[in-house]
C-alpha cells in the first residue's frame, strides 16, 4: 500500500462517529484556542491601563516663588489625569493606605504638603528636593508595580523639569537685568572718557601756556639781574657824585669869597666832573628804558598764567562731578602762579610808584644830565660868574643827592624784584613740570577710561538679553539638555504583536503534541504487514502534518482577521509556519514512536526547555548560562527569531537560517522515526508487556 493511502486510512477512521469527528475538529482548533486566547489576553495591556484603579493623595498647599504662585501638586495631579495611564481616584491618605492593603487600589501616589515649597526652594540658600511618595503591594499585582515605577519616573522627570524651568527662567531674567545695568555703566564710562578727553586737551594747553610763561619768567629774571647790577653801579656812582657835589657846594658856599681863585685854577676839573655826571645820568636813563619795557610784559604774562591755572582748578576740582586725580598738583601750581604774578605786579608797581617812580627818576636824571652839561659848558666861565656858579652848584648838589637816593631805592627795589623773579621762575618751572606730569597722567587716564568703556560694552554684549520667547526656548534646552531621539526600526504595533512570534510556535507545538495523543505515530497495520520503515514513518507523519496545515490556516486567519495581527510579510509568514508545523510534527512523532508512552512526557519536557531558552519574552542573554548554552540548538529558538523578522520586518537572514535548521530537524526526525519503525517490526517482551502505559 502506498504511503498517501496509509496516511489517508489513519485520518479516515476519525470519520466513523460524531465523537471521532469532534476529536478531529478539536485537534484542528486546539492551537487556535491556545494561541489566539493567549495573544488576545495579552494583545494591548498598556492601552487598557486606564481601567486600573489607583489612589492619588494631593496634600500640596502650594508656595510662592519669584512673586508667582506655584502649585506643583495640582499640576502633577492634572497631568496624571490627562495622561490616561491608570484610573486615578483622588482620596484621603487613610483611604489610600487602606485601599492598597485591601486590594481596592493597586497603588497610591501621595504629594506631600510641602512639595511646592521644596520645589520653590531651588533658588534659595537652602534648596530641598521635592518628594513624591509611592505605595505599592506586590501581593496585589507585581507587574502593576513595575509599570508604576516607569510611570512615576516620568512624573518625577516632568516635575523636576518644571522646577528647573522656573529656576532657569529667573536666572535668565536676572541676566537681562544685569545686561541693562552694564549698558548704563558703559554709557557712563563713555561720558567719563569724553570728559577725560576734554581734560586731556586742557592739560595740553596748560602745559603749553606754562612753557611760554617759563620762557618769559626766565627772560624777566635775566633782565632784572642786569638791571640790578646796573642799578648797583648807578647807586654807587650817584652816591659818589652826590658826595662830590655836596663837598663842592659846601666848599663853594663856605669859601665863596676865596673860591674864585680856586675856580680859576680848577675850571677844567669842574668841567670834566660835570661831563662825567652828565654821561652817568645818560647811561642810567638808558637802562631805565629796558626795565620799563620788560617789567609790564612780565607782569601781564604772570597774571595770565595765574588766571589760567585758577580757572582750570575751579573747572576740574571745584565744579566737576568727577574730581580730577591731579587736583593736589593743580592747587600747588595755582598758588605758585599767584605768588609769581604778585611779584611781577610789585615790580611793575615799583617802576610806576611815585616814591620810586622811574619817570621822575628819569626826569631827575635828565635834569642832572642837563645841569651837568650846562656846568661842563659853563665851567670855563665860572670864575667870571661866581654867584651864578654857586647857585648852580647848590642846585647840582640837590639834584645829585636826589639821584643818589633814587638810585639806592631803585637798587633795593630791583634786588627785591630780582628775588621775586627768581621765585617766579622757580614756581613757573615747577608748574611746568607739574603740568607735564598732569598731562601724562591724564593721557594714561584717557587710555584707562577707554578700556573701561570698551570692556563694559563688550561685557554688555556677552551678557544675554533675552525676550520671553527666547528665554522659554533656552530654558527648555537647559532644563532638558539631553533628549532621547527614539527611532525604532520595525516597531511592533502593540504588545500582542510583539509576543506573537513566541505564542504561535507554542500553539503549533501543543497542536502536534495533542494530535499524536489521538493518532498513532506508526501505522500498526503497516508494521504488521512488514512495509518499508521509511514508508511507515512518512505515513504516520503525513496525517498530523495535514492537520498542522489546517491548524496554521485556522490560527492565522483568526489572528489576522479576528484579533488584528498585521504582518510585514504575511504570505512568507504563513509559508514559514507550514514548515514549522511540518518540523514540529516530525519531532513529536519521533519521540512518541521511539519512546512510546514516555515519549509524551519527553515532548512536554522538550516544550518547556524550548520555551525557557527561546528568548521569547526577555533576551536570552538575561537567562542563566544553561539556557544560553542550549538556545542555538533548539528549533523553537530559530522559529521565534524568524517570526519576529517576518511579522515586524527586518532582514531575512534569520529566516533563511531558520528554514535550514527546520529542514534539517524535519529530515533528521523522519530518519530517526524510520529507525524506530524498523525496530517496532521486531516484537520483544517489553513491547508485549510495557512497564508504563498512558
Amino acid at each position: 500500500m502506498r504511503t498517501p493511502r496509509l496516511a489517508a486510512l489513519e485520518l479516515r477512521r476519525f470519520g466513523r462517529s460524531r465523537l471521532t469527528r469532534a476529536a478531529l475538529v478539536s485537534m484542528v482548533l486546539l492551537p487556535l484556542l491556545y494561541g489566539a486566547l493567549y495573544l488576545w489576553s495579552f494583545w494591548d495591556p498598556y492601552g487598557n491601563l486606564g481601567r486600573v484603579p489607583v489612589a492619588l493623595v494631593n496634600q500640596d498647599r502650594g508656595a510662592t516663588a519669584g512673586g508667582e504662585r506655584l502649585t506643583a501638586g495640582d499640576d502633577i495631579a492634572e497631568g496624571l489625569r490627562e495622561s490616561g495611564v491608570f484610573d486615578w481616584r483622588e482620596v484621603g491618605p487613610e483611604e489610600a493606605r487602606a485601599g492598597v492593603e485591601s486590594g481596592e487600589f493597586y497603588l497610591s501616589l501621595t504629594v506631600p504638603a510641602d512639595f511646592s515649597e521644596r520645589i520653590a526652594s531651588g533658588g534659595s540658600d537652602d534648596p530641598e528636593a521635592g518628594v513624591l511618595r509611592v505605595r505599592t503591594d506586590d501581593a496585589n499585582n507585581y507587574i502593576v508595580g513595575q509599570i508604576s515605577r516607569t510611570v512615576f519616573s516620568e512624573v518625577r522627570t516632568a516635575a523636576a523639569d518644571k522646577a528647573t524651568r522656573t529656576f532657569l527662567d529667573r536666572i535668565f531674567v536676572s541676566f537681562s537685568d544685569i545686561h541693562d545695568a552694564t549698558e548704563k555703566a558703559a554709557t557712563g564710562a563713555d561720558d567719563l572718557a569724553g570728559g577725560i578727553e576734554r581734560a586731556k586737551k586742557g592739560s595740553e594747553g596748560l602745559a603749553g601756556g606754562l612753557g611760554d610763561a617759563q620762557t618769559g619768567s626766565e627772560d624777566l629774571l635775566k633782565g632784572l639781574r642786569r638791571l640790578h647790577t646796573g642799578a648797583g653801579d648807578l647807586a654807587s656812582g650817584s652816591r659818589q657824585v652826590a658826595d662830590g657835589t655836596d663837598q663842592l657846594a659846601g666848599t663853594v658856599n663856605g669859601v665863596a669869597d676865596t673860591v674864585r681863585p680856586f675856580l680859576e685854577k680848577n675850571e677844567r676839573t669842574i668841567a670834566d666832573t660835570a661831563r662825567l655826571v652828565a654821561d652817568s645820568a645818560a647811561a642810567v636813563r638808558g637802562n631805565l628804558g629796558t626795565l620799563a619795557e620788560t617789567a609790564p610784559q612780565a607782569a601781564r604774562t604772570s597774571a595770565t598764567a595765574s588766571e589760567t591755572l585758577a580757572r582750570i582748578h575751579r573747572t576740574r576740582c571745584e565744579t566737576s562731578p568727577l574730581p580730577d586725580p591731579a587736583c593736589p598738583d593743580l592747587e600747588k601750581a595755582r598758588d605758585a602762579a599767584a605768588d609769581a604774578a604778585a611779584v611781577a605786579a610789585d615790580v611793575e608797581k615799583l617802576i610806576g610808584d611815585q616814591n620810586g617812580d622811574l619817570t621822575g627818576l628819569d626826569e631827575n636824571l635828565a635834569a642832572l644830565e642837563k645841569q651837568a652839561d650846562a656846568l661842563a659848558v659853563r665851567a670855563p666861565r665860572l670864575s667870571e660868574d661866581l654867584g651864578d656858579a654857586v647857585e648852580r652848584i647848590d642846585e647840582l648838589n640837590r639834584g645829585a643827592a636826589a639821584v643818589a637816593a633814587g638810585a639806592e631805592d631803585l637798587r633795593t627795589g630791583l634786588g627785591a624784584a630780582r628775588t621775586g623773579a627768581g621765585n617766579l621762575d622757580d614756581g613757573v618751572d615747577a608748574l611746568k613740570s607739574g603740568a607735564d606730569d598732569l598731562d601724562g597722567g591724564i593721557y594714561r587716564l584717557v587710555d584707562g577710561s577707554g578700556e573701561l568703556a570698551g570692556g563694559l560694552h563688550d561685557g554688555a554684549e556677552r551678557i544675554p538679553d533675552l525676550d520671553e520667547a527666547e528665554r522659554d526656548r533656552r530654558t527648555g534646552v537647559m532644563a532638558d539638555p539631553v533628549r532621547l531621539a527614539d527611532s525604532p526600526l520595525h516597531q511592533a504595533a502593540n504588545y500582542g504583536t510583539a509576543f506573537a512570534p513566541y505564542f504561535i510556535p507554542l500553539a503549533l507545538w501543543v497542536g502536534a503534541m495533542v494530535a499524536y495523543m489521538l493518532i498513532q505515530p506508526l501505522n500498526r497495520r503497516a508494521l504488521a504487514a512488514g512495509a518499508p520503515a521509511w514508508r511507515i514513518a512518512v505515513a504516520g507523519w503525513l496525517p498530523v502534518a495535514a492537520l498542522g496545515v489546517l491548524q496554521v490556516a485556522a490560527l492565522m486567519s483568526v489572528l489576522h482577521w479576528g484579533i488584528g495581527l498585521r504582518m510585514a510579510r504575511a504570505a512568507a509568514t504563513v509559508g514559514f509556519l507550514l514548515l514549522v508545523t511540518l518540523c514540529f510534527t516530525s519531532i513529536v512523532q519521533w519521540l512518541n514512536a521511539r519512546f512510546g508512552a514516555a515519549g509524551r512526557i519527553l515532548v512536554l519536557a522538550l516544550l518547556m526547555l524550548q520555551l525557557t531558552s527561546a528568548g521569547g519574552t526577555y533576551p536570552v542573554e538575561t537567562s542563566p548560562g544553561f539556557f544560553v548554552a542550549v538556545h542555538p540548538y533548539l528549533p523553537m529558538s530559530h522559529v521565534v527569531e524568524a517570526l519576529r523578522r517576518l511579522i515586524t520586518g527586518g532582514g531575512t537572514a534569520p529566516v533563511t537560517q531558520a528554514c535550514a535548521v527546520l529542514l534539517a530537524y524535519t529530515a533528521g526526525a523522519l530518519a530517526l522515526t524510520a529507525v524506530a519503525a524498523r525496530r517496532k517490526q521486531v516484537w520483544t517482551f517489553d513491547r508485549l508487556r510495557p512497564e508504563l502505559s498512558l
